[in-house]
């Protein structure tokens, strides 16, 4: 996805609520370079302070969602917290998994002076349980193609737990890809969002396009055979 202006990433917009598409590279929230952050380019257009329920790390593409109201962080954040609200990924790999689906349970310590999470075993007194779903949807051009179902929100959740099994994603020397993308992304893409919608909470399924990039339009095809 190639932004032009900041609203060419809204994919829906209303009196309570923002769900952005995000391009890869751009954090959400920084204290480096705060300016150019999703959170403080979407209050400058939305004119209003934004309430963030969840993020997607900086090298990720896709969909995060944001409150306008208090009211409504309240609403949105208590779903989170009962995994109401259904996150679903798209992870490009080099090496496709064994089994080819299943489900992966870990626990996770985040280190913050490298920024990096690491799996520990269960008695590990900063561990905290990761749970997602994983399924395999095909292979193109040499990489395969993973849909993740996400069911906690820990630090690079995704991204650990997938190199824990040997799967690490394009892209992600940091947990064991071989090589750098050109412009420092990492194929992982938050893809579709389900939740009940405030005010009325009616449930509403949100999707984002994928990058536009050679490697990510391969897997096109497979995405519509699925």
């Amino acid at each position: 996805m190639n932004l032009t202006t900041i609203k060419d990433g809204i994919i829906l917009s209303n009196h309570h609520l923002i769900v952005y598409n995000k391009p890869a590279g751009m954090a959400i929230q920084s204290m480096q370079d705060k300016e150019n952050t999703l959170e403080v380019k979407l209050t400058h257009y939305c004119k209003t302070a934004l309430y963030p329920i969840h993020r997607i790390d900086q090298p990720c593409s896709g969909l995060v969602l944001f409150a306008k109201k208090k009211a409504t962080a309240a609403l949105l954040n208590e779903q989170l917290k009962n995994q109401e609200i259904s996150r679903v990924y798209l992870a490009i790999v080099m090496v496709k998994p064994d089994p080819s689906e299943g489900q992966l349970h870990h626990y996770l310590f985040a280190h913050k002076k490298s920024n990096k999470s690491y799996v520990v075993d269960a008695g590990h007194k900063e561990g905290k349980k990761a749970e997602l779903e994983f399924e395999w949807l095909g292979e193109a051009d040499g990489h395969h193609l993973l849909r993740i179902q996400l069911f906690t929100g820990r630090h690079h959740q995704i991204r650990s737990q997938l190199a824990a099994i040997g799967s690490p994603i394009k892209g992600d020397v940091k947990y064991g890809a071989k090589l750098y993308n050109q412009d420092h992304s990492i194929h992982l893409h938050a893809w579709q969002l389900e939740f009940n919608q405030p005010p009325d909470m009616k449930r509403i399924k949100l999707e984002a396009g994928l990058p536009e990039d050679p490697t990510w339009l391969a897997m096109n095809p497979l995405l519509q055979e699925n």
